[in-house]
């Protein structure tokens, strides 16, 4: 543990992950007088464990991937070898660079970076480890979240959770994925491509089960080809893990692999964070309960990321924390809209969307029409050999009101901004449809999706 260099301080961030370390950045620019307290390493569970090493990871898949189809453009590569201990080098070399560049934004805004477990105590002020009390004012919970297992497991040798995927040195022989939404079809299609045997398992009846169906099926398509086996539908039961490999059993067959990797859940890290102490009520499904500007129930102290409502992503985290320490400074805010967020998985094939699903929208009694277009409607489809992917937009009739967009394909991830940015702007599908896209550019696709339902789809 350090020793802060102060016993007061305007504003104290808990955890420095994405909703941490933006929050206490944006602080440190309103003035405020700004110390993060950090029990593990800088950075969070995001830079650390998950979304900087999956993605690594994951680039390292997509490499391999475009030198095995070079000879669909021409190109002959004479043999090609995963070298995973170099894969293994260059993901930690990613986080190296990335949480240095953390730490040298806390050095440029003047933060003071505290080592230590962080606690509120009965005076909402923060407690690190069995140190002084630090006096707040203004506190910052942002401690993210922990893994859960499921019924039956527990975390430990052979049983791992993603984070402890990602960061193998070694490639497997074979792993059991458990759970098929983004962060286990992201660990399939990486070791599934990078030549590990894969099973992938869910529970629910399709892969991506948040997603848009017609999304969904297209995905399943594209991770099908990796060689990997999908099995929906389907609990894993009776684990038994070894000194070697896991054994298991899903819908009466037996299982093993070298690995089970359990991407089933993850709840709220608040133990030992003094929620109760400090008078910090939670809400019906054990979250931190906040209002739009980030408020607890507790005068002074804010909670962000994983620990309240809402998608567990890393930059719906960083805009709570913005929004948080400007409320903080009296500055007016705006409450997030949940369902207008980004969401982006990167499988392959990626997969973002926002917004309604077509079966949401129609649920909640919109006079729904629907946009669909291929990659292969466009010229950059053939051009840049996807001609698989989709584009699917939710809109209302009567308005032409952006409902949703969902996009399944290369650079969906990127495609995806362009929606969202409409809908931010109060834009609508016609508005989109009007816009004059670059040619020959995949966004075209998306260009063309929102003619759609307007009727005049020019390719297609």
């Amino acid at each position: 543990m350090s020793t802060p260099s102060s016993a007061s301080f305007d504003c104290i961030v808990i955890g420095s992950g994405p909703g941490g370390y933006v929050a206490a950045i944006r602080a440190a620019q309103l003035g405020m007088k700004t110390a993060v307290v950090e029990k593990d390493v800088v950075g969070g569970r995001c830079l650390n464990y998950a979304c900087i090493p999956a993605k690594a990871v994951l680039r390292a898949a997509d490499v391999l991937t475009e030198v095995q189809e070079a000879g669909e453009f021409g190109i002959a590569v004479n043999g090609h070898e995963v070298q995973f201990p170099k894969v293994a080098e260059h993901r930690n070399k990613v986080i190296e660079t990335l949480t240095g560049g953390v730490s040298g934004l806390f050095k440029k805004n003047g933060i003071e970076y505290v080592e230590g477990f962080g606690a509120l105590t009965a005076d909402g002020n923060v407690k690190v480890g069995d140190g002084d009390e630090l006096a707040a004012g203004t506190v910052v919970l942002a401690t993210g979240s922990v893994p859960r297992p499921i019924p039956g497991t527990q975390f430990g040798g052979r049983v791992v959770d993603t984070a402890a995927a990602w960061l193998l040195d070694e490639l497997p022989r074979s792993i059991a994925v458990v759970g098929a939404g983004a962060s286990g079809a992201e660990i399939a299609s990486a070791f599934a491509r990078l030549g590990t045997e894969t099973l992938l398992f869910e529970a629910l009846d399709r892969v991506l089960p948040t997603e848009d169906a017609d999304i969904s099926k297209a995905a399943a398509r594209g991770l099908k080809k990796q060689g990997m086996q999908i099995h929906t539908g389907t609990l894993v039961e009776n684990v038994e893990a070894g000194e070697s490999s896991v054994r298991f059993t899903y819908g009466g067959e037996q299982g093993e692999a070298e690995y089970l990797v359990i991407a089933a859940g993850r709840g709220p890290d608040v133990e030992g964070l003094g929620l109760e102490v400090a008078g910090i009520e939670l809400d019906e499904q054990g979250l931190v309960k906040v209002d739009g500007a980030q408020r607890t129930s507790r005068e002074r102290v804010y909670a962000i990321g994983d620990l309240v409502a809402g998608p567990a992503l890393a930059h719906k985290a960083s805009d709570e924390g913005v929004i948080a320490v400007e409320d903080a400074a009296g500055q007016p805010t705006h409450p997030i809209v949940h369902v207008d967020i980004p969401r982006a998985t990167f499988c392959m094939p990626n997969v973002a969307s926002f917004g309604l699903t077509e079966e949401q929208a129609r649920e909640a009694g919109h006079d729904v029409t629907v946009g669909k277009v291929q990659y292969g409607a466009v010229g950059a489809g053939a051009v840049y050999g996807d001609r698989t992917g989709v584009v699917k937009l939710v809109g209302e009739k009567r308005y032409g009101e952006l409902l949703g967009g969902h996009i399944c394909g290369s650079k969906a991830t990127e495609l995806i901004q362009e929606l969202v940015n409409a809908r931010s702007l109060e834009g609508g599908y016609p508005e989109v449809a009007r816009m004059v896209h670059g040619h020959p550019t995949l966004s075209e696709a998306v260009m063309e999706a929102a003619a759609a339902p307007d009727g005049w789809l020019i390719h297609g």
